[in-house]
């Protein structure tokens, strides 16, 4: 009931954006061009926020299906997964780096990369202007790890665990604005908890956090 309330409300939201900009438009009787401009701005916006709850909404319904019969190199994935978000990176002058290191692992490919994606981008978004993201995997016995760490703000050791809740946000204005649902961590746990693994925060403070991701590797 209260992931559903969560996501009725995260569907909702923009929804109510929309239909007061448009009453709003409606008692305007002669508008402009910049009317116009502004409330198409207003739902294209609202409408990408809406797109990217239900495209993780639909992902995290369809985990379960998935099949988990590939054979990933952790670090020709990582790889590829930092080439794609370079422009990101750039864009808030951030240094992506990957360490020395590989595991392989037999399972889903695209949950795989989803996952890895995710954490990356998280730390890349929530990092500082000129920060640095570093991604280390390690070939532990029966588990492979992949570790991201940022030179963020960090986390209250009290949402180590709640930010990978569904919905939850650690700063719920900052994280709206960059266009987050507070669903990424959460689809990474489930992606992780499929490949009889986990993800944790192993430390964080405010010269930064590390994440962890453990995967089964069979």
């Amino acid at each position: 009931r209260h992931f559903s309330a969560n996501a009725a409300h995260e569907l909702r939201t923009p929804l109510a954006v929309m239909k007061t900009k448009f009453e709003v438009f409606e008692k305007n009787k002669n508008p402009e061009y910049d009317d116009y401009k502004e409330a198409i701005d207003m739902v294209r916006t609202q409408t990408d926020r809406l797109s990217h709850v239900i495209d993780i909404l639909l992902e995290m319904t369809e985990l379960r299906s998935a099949k988990k019969d590939d054979r990933i190199s952790l670090s020709e994935l990582t790889e590829e997964i930092i080439c794609d978000l370079a422009a990101v990176s750039d864009k808030k002058g951030v240094t992506l780096t990957q360490l020395p290191g590989d595991a392989d692992i037999v399972g889903s490919d695209i949950l795989i990369y989803r996952a890895i994606y995710n954490l990356i981008e998280n730390a890349i978004k929530y990092n500082r202007p000129g920060g640095q993201v570093s991604v280390s995997i390690i070939d532990d016995g029966d588990f492979a790890k992949v570790i991201v760490s940022d030179s963020g703000a960090g986390i209250a050791k009290e949402d180590w665990k709640k930010i990978f809740e569904p919905f939850f946000r650690v700063d719920k204005s900052r994280s709206r604005a960059m266009g987050g649902a507070g669903l990424g961590l959460a689809l990474v746990k489930e992606i992780a908890e499929q490949h009889g693994g986990n993800v944790r925060v192993i430390q964080s403070s405010e010269e930064g956090t590390s994440i962890e991701l453990s995967l089964h590797k069979e």
